[in-house]
């Protein structure tokens, strides 16, 4: 890989760390991908598939702004690496898991390994970008979404039709994850090594002032809140809302999630470029209240244009992260690591949450309700209002 420089934009490290971010996410695609399979198996209610969901989004979620904010005190350029071990962990018990309580501890191990790699994989970004912050996310976030909007499909076509044991092929994704990024890790090493951290040359001030600081984290967090909550209920539920409403079979509802995950990695690339180009602000009002009239109209269209709304909605929906974990850095310079953990650990927590709950309301009600309700999620993007405008630093 090439010299580190602060001011110039390394592609083939951010290609690289987006490599490292499609297989993470790849594996854990596998656990919402493999649902129709374990409640087969295991006569799960929905209630224990949300637990599922809580309990791996709660250990991707918890440890990550303390991952973030020990490693810009203390980087650790290998911690991706080690990450991916606990994954590949993860998915052996997951294909071996006999139980309930064995699927919890499978997806607990893939959550620890998310939660180490996300804050330092993005900080990695955030120095590779050169300037082009909404750029390098883009890059980096494409990576996962590209790995959730895969994962689906390579269950549907090696697991599905020959058992639960086969899930035991992503190791391979583990493995190749483990080389990719013990050589971002090398980059980094030499990074650091470089610039030895230096604080007079990382650490910039902000123009906003403290309170306007966290009136601004307190309405992207809520932003945050109406986007996960939101693409919680498709990605845990959409297949079982496909079954039930139009008896289609579950290899055949994994091909419309793959739409809305893909649509989702294509709008990932597009909205930080746009965000550098136009503004942040700009993209999160497109992104969050854009996918109003199509999420309304979700719950009654048709199996052909329910393909095609949940393609337009993860287009615009995807679009939006990018941009508001930029504003968020920019707003806290000399902390990325911490906010970048703070924002994943979040965005994962209240998904986790969430699919406990609209798994709870799933069952006491039924899942197109779910729907009913979740589609008026994006009108809380009103709240994009708040936010300061934007100054020059001084």
């Amino acid at each position: 890989m090439q010299v580190a420089d602060a001011q110039k934009t390394i592609f083939t490290v951010l290609f690289a760390i987006s490599a490292g971010h499609f297989l993470n996410d790849l594996m854990q695609s596998v656990i919402t991908a493999a649902y129709p399979l374990l409640k087969v198996n295991y006569a799960l209610s929905f209630t224990q598939i949300g637990i599922i969901t809580l309990v791996f989004q709660l250990t991707a979620s918890v440890f990550q702004p303390f991952v973030g904010n020990y490693t810009d005190k203390h980087p650790r350029p290998y911690a991706f690496a080690v990450a991916m071990c606990f994954s590949l962990v993860g998915i052996l018990v997951l294909a071996n898991a006999h139980g309930f309580i064995s699927i919890l501890v499978s997806v607990s191990l893939i959550g620890v390994g998310s939660s180490i790699f996300h804050p330092e994989a993005s900080k990695v970004a955030f120095l590779a970008s050169g300037g082009k912050r909404g750029l390098a996310q883009s890059i980096f976030q494409l990576g996962g979404n590209g790995g959730s909007a895969m994962g689906p499909l390579l269950v549907a076509v090696l697991v599905i039709p020959f058992g639960q044991g086969y899930i035991a092929w992503f190791s391979i994704a583990a493995l190749l994850a483990i080389f990719v990024l013990y050589r971002v890790g090398v980059w980094y090493s030499a990074f650091l090594q470089q610039h030895a951290i230096a604080k007079k040359k990382t650490v910039r001030e902000t123009p906003y002032t403290r309170s306007q600081v966290m009136v601004a984290l307190f309405v992207l967090m809520i932003l945050i809140f109406s986007k996960y909550v939101y693409m919680t209920s498709i990605s845990s539920y959409l297949t079982f809302f496909l079954i039930d409403k139009f008896h289609i079979t579950a290899q055949q509802s994994q091909f419309y999630l793959f739409l809305f995950l893909g649509a989702s990695a294509l709008g990932t690339l597009l909205g930080g470029p746009i965000g550098d180009r136009f503004g942040r602000k700009v993209v999160i009002w497109f992104s969050i209240l854009g996918i109003a009239p199509f999420t309304l109209m979700l719950p009654y269209a048709s199996l052909f244009w329910t393909g095609i709304l949940v393609t337009l909605i993860g287009l615009i929906l995807a679009s939006a992260f990018s941009a508001i974990l930029v504003y968020a850095q920019e707003l806290v310079p000399h902390k990325v690591g911490m906010i970048s953990g703070l924002f994943f650990g979040f965005a994962f927590g209240i998904a986790g949450i969430a699919s406990a709950l609209l798994g709870k309301l799933a069952d006491v009600t039924s899942i197109s309700y779910v729907y009913t309700i979740c589609a008026y999620l994006p009108l809380i993007g009103l709240v994009t209002i708040l936010l300061p405008k934007r100054k020059r630093a001084k």
